[in-house]
């Protein structure tokens, strides 16, 4: 059986993020973390919505997004059942869909702010 070639980091980032753009996902930034030591991947993608249906929405529109464009499914899932922040781990990229105020609270952006921050819209 032939091995499939996995997405590379950049692709994989692009393709999430054109997901979270195109249900509207608010105040979008990639966290490189590769020059971090220890760091559980190379990057975060953190967003943000105003219910948890839009959470929700964000969260399956990324995976059908990557799915399609890539052929890559998502490794694990947490937070579906509140959707007050949703992850989703590609291995390689974390993704964090939070409704404002938990957002605001974990302050990820702050947690991590000797990373290399990049903000998308």
């Amino acid at each position: 059986m032939p091995k499939t070639k996995r997405a590379t980091s950049k692709g994989l980032l692009k393709a999430i993020i054109e997901g979270i753009q195109d249900k509207k996902g608010e105040d979008i930034i990639s966290i490189e973390l590769s020059g971090i030591e220890n760091a559980v991947c190379k990057y975060f993608v953190i967003c943000h919505a105003n219910t948890n249906i839009q959470v929700r929405a964000i969260a399956e529109n990324i995976e059908k997004h990557v799915k399609n464009e890539l052929n890559e499914n998502v490794w694990h899932v947490e937070g579906k059942e509140n959707s007050q922040w949703l992850l989703l781990d590609y291995i390689d990229i974390v993704v964090h869909i939070f409704q404002q105020p938990f957002r605001e609270f974990y302050n990820l952006e702050g947690l991590w702010a000797d990373a290399n921050i990049n903000r998308i819209n």
